[in-house]
């Protein structure tokens, strides 16, 4: 089907146009219009693939969301029956996709007084599997609920406060950078 495919590359080119949209505009800047633009359509074409402007930038956060369900996906399958590693594991890769993909960052941070329950579930699906895996081992050994939830406190500022000193140069992004992140998130665990 000819037509479809062209119809599926204009939406995928309309959604990468409309995560840089919202990277250099934030969702309050957010103008269908300029992404229009930029993929040399008509000012109409976003509202035929995605209906209005809430749909289209749900479609931008699932786009993000499907990029990272791959990764993790094959993270996961590559520590099967090692659920400590595959927190561990799937830590570290989040860092490098946030690093590989800068843009998708603002997906992450965007905050609009307009926001409904549908971006939250969206946006929370990038850690859901993160925090399935942490309840699923502190279940494991044992260990109480509000230890749980300060380890998942805990390995989120490791992976978002990484990001940030990676990007901002006070740390090198690199591999051994990278070894002390998954040693200090694998340590995590061993501490009360």
């Amino acid at each position: 089907m000819p037509g479809q495919t062209r119809r599926n590359s204009k939406r995928e080119a309309l959604i990468e146009a409309g995560i840089r949209e919202i990277n250099k505009n934030g969702i309050a800047g957010f103008s269908m219009r300029r992404v229009a633009d930029e993929c040399g359509l008509s000012c109409g074409a976003p509202y035929k693939h995605f209906g209005d402007r809430r749909a289209f930038i749900a479609a931008v956060i699932e786009h993000v969301n499907g990029q990272w369900r791959i990764r993790q996906t094959e993270v996961v399958a590559g520590c099967e029956g090692d659920t400590r590693r595959q927190i561990v594991e799937i830590s570290v890769e989040y860092v490098k996709f946030l690093m590989d993909h800068p843009h998708f960052r603002s997906i992450l941070t965007m905050k609009d007084d307009g926001f409904d329950n549908v971006y939250h579930r969206l946006r929370g699906e990038l850690s859901s599997m993160t925090q399935r895996l942490v309840k699923e081992y502190c279940d494991s050994v044992e260990m109480p609920a509000d230890i749980r939830y300060r380890k998942v406190y805990a390995i989120r500022s490791f992976i978002y406060g990484a990001v940030i000193m990676f990007d901002n140069g006070e740390m090198t992004y690199d591999a051994h950078a990278l070894e002390i992140l998954r040693h200090n998130i694998d340590r995590e665990f061993d501490l009360p």
